[in-house]
Parts: structure tokens; sequence; C-alpha cells
């Protein structure tokens, strides 16, 4: 079978992880091209990977690059604008978190795909990650009873790219940038299992003079089932990427992190290339992360991604299912702003979700 060929939106942080995890993990795909809104960028990726082609145009990678699928690793603002384009360009979509900044953005991102007869593949890693999956499958086959409650958290000292800080072009601060994973995660755990309803806290508190969103957040989820889910998520946390979950059941208690169970416990006078994410430095005492980008999942996410693309598979991760983490976030934000409980379904007065919390915080 001829390698399917894929166009990488972006030349960032998550691109790189993207380009890796294709070069080194799927011989079944081939990166023909790299768009980035600077044309140097764009540039310099496409010659660090080896890449054939390059654009600084959306338009013209999508509809020239030969690509049939279209890779999209952009700011938060930009992936509705991708979408509807590549779609009706005819070219399948991975995209990564969050799905779109607004429920009407995602709306019409996972209608044109519907009409267009394209797949919208969401990118979220957790629900591939080898040792979270490994987690569900002990879950699934009963290994600690019924799941009465789950807990996710992703922490660290704060994004990579200036962007994440500007609600205009991010569309939330820490609960949109890493508060995804949770809620996804807890919904592939529960097998989609309807949110109910949803309460949360947050604030900023080490961002300020960077960001007026939330820089630390604690949701909680009540599922249709009975299970209660809390998400904990910081950019205040120092010493690198913290990623972790439980799961506590009638019948045991799982407890798993993504990143200490795979690290070499380091000591430097003096320093080092690189530990983990986010990690500010290397000097004395630190974890040294492997294979970092498989343990993620990322590999795993994108190679079923092609298989379906291949095969002409349904993903199991889907543009609905972004569409469904946003809500839960926007009812999050506005319980954040409200102090209370919010039930589910929730129906947005604004266009951000960002804009519920931010209504109260300043009043």
């Amino acid at each position: 079978m001829p390698k399917t060929k894929v166009a990488l939106l972006g030349a960032g942080f998550i691109a790189d992880i993207h380009f890796e995890s294709y070069h080194r993990f799927i011989p079944e795909a081939e990166v023909v091209a790299v768009y980035a809104r600077n044309a140097d960028k764009a540039k310099a990726f496409a010659s660090k990977h080896n890449i054939p082609a390059w654009f600084d145009d959306l338009d013209a990678i999508i509809n020239e690059s030969g690509c049939e699928v279209v890779d999209i690793c952009l700011p938060n603002f930009l992936h509705a604008t991708a979408t509807l384009k590549a779609a009706a360009a005819g070219k399948h979509i991975i995209i990564e978190k969050p799905l779109a900044v607004t429920l009407e953005e995602a709306d019409s991102m996972i209608d044109a795909c519907k009409k267009a007869g394209v797949k919208l593949m969401y990118a979220e890693e957790l629900c591939f990650a080898p040792k979270y999956e490994r987690v569900r499958k002990m879950v699934n086959d009963g290994g600690v009873g019924s799941i009465y409650m789950l807990k996710q958290g992703e922490k660290h000292s704060g994004p990579h790219s200036d962007w994440f800080y500007n609600k205009e072009l991010s569309g939330g601060g820490v609960l949109m940038d890493m508060g995804c994973h949770a809620v996804e995660w807890f919904r592939w755990m529960l097998n989609n299992n309807k949110a109910v309803s949803v309460y949360a806290t947050m604030s900023t508190v080490l961002h300020k003079d960077r960001t007026d969103c939330e820089d630390n957040s604690v949701v909680i989820i009540e599922f249709e089932n009975g299970v209660t889910a809390i998400a904990e998520n910081s950019w205040a946390k120092h010493g690198g990427m913290d990623d972790r979950c439980e799961v506590y059941g009638t019948g045991g208690v799982v407890y798993a992190d993504l990143f200490m169970g795979n690290a070499a416990v380091s000591y430097s006078k003096h320093g080092y290339d690189y530990a983990m994410e986010k990690a500010d430095t290397t000097v004395g005492w630190s974890f040294t992360i492997f294979e970092e980008v498989f343990n993620q999942g990322y590999p795993h996410e994108l190679k079923h991604f092609i298989e379906c693309v291949q095969q002409d598979k349904k993903p199991l991760v889907t543009g609905e299912d972004g569409r469904a983490v946003l809500e839960i976030i926007y009812a999050a934000y506005a319980s954040a702003g409200l102090g209370k409980k919010i039930m589910l379904p929730f129906h947005a007065t604004v266009s951000k979700p960002i804009d519920l919390w931010l209504e109260q915080k300043t009043k």
C-alpha cells in the first residue's frame, strides 16, 4: 500500500512531536509538506526534518502539496479556519486539542467534515498513552470493581509559546490548554458516559504579569452513571511536567504516573541538555525521561488515524468527542465565575468560554 501523504500545519513544539512520531513509528505515512505563518520558520522546519516542501500560505499547502491528510498543529484560534479549508478541499483532518475555541466553531467544523465526507480525528493522546491504556484495560476487565471516582492531573510551570497566554488566541488558560486532556480521558474511561454537572474553581497565581486567564484550576464532573471525576491542572507547578491518573473502584485502586515511571533518576553538577518537558534546569537531581513521545501516546494515536484513512475506519476519537469536551470546559468556566454547580447540557451566552469567568472575576 502506498504511503499516506500528510501536510503538517505548524512548525512549533507540537509539530516537532508529530513529525518525530511519523518519522520513527509510522512508516505508512509520509510528511510531504509543512506550513507556518512565518516563512523563515516553515523553511527552517522543512530543512531540519528533510521535508520536501514548505509553505507560508494555508490555501497553497492544502491544495498544492498533494497531501491526503492535513495534520493541524496550529494555535487554537486557527483550528476552525484550517479545518474548514481542508474539508472544502476533500482532505482528512487530524487536529490537536482543543478542537476549537467556541462551540459555534466546533459545530461548523463537524458539519463541514460530514458534508465533505472526510474524517475529523481529534488528537487526544491520553486515550492512546500505553500506561494509561493499560489502566483502562485493567478497569474494563473488572480489576478494580465498579468505578466510583476518577482523577487526572497535568501540571507544569507554563506553556512554551506566548500565544497560550493571550485569550484571544488560545480561548482560555490552563483549563483550555490541559484540562481538555482530563475531560476526554474521563469520557474515554467511562465509554463516553454522559456528563451531567460541572463544578470548578480557578485562579491566576503565578503568571499575573503575562495573562488574565487562569493558571491553576480544579474541576469536578459528575457523570450519569454516578462516577465523580476530578481534573487538576496547573501552569504554576515547577520542576517539569507532572501527568498522573487515579482510578478508584469498589474492588481496588490504580495509580499511574505518565512520567516518573519512565525516568532515570539523575544528578548533574553542571547540568545537561534535556531532562523532561517543561523542566527549567538539569542541575542537581532530575528525572531524565526516555522515549517521551512514545510514552505520551502520540505515535499510537497518529498511527491509528492513518489506518483509519487507509482502511476507511471510524476513528476512536472524533470531532464530536472534541465538541463534548469543549461544552464541559464552557460549563467549568461558568461554574468558576458564578461559584455554583452548572448542569449539562449547557448553553453559553458568550462566544468564548473564558469570558464566562472573566465577566465575574472583574466585577
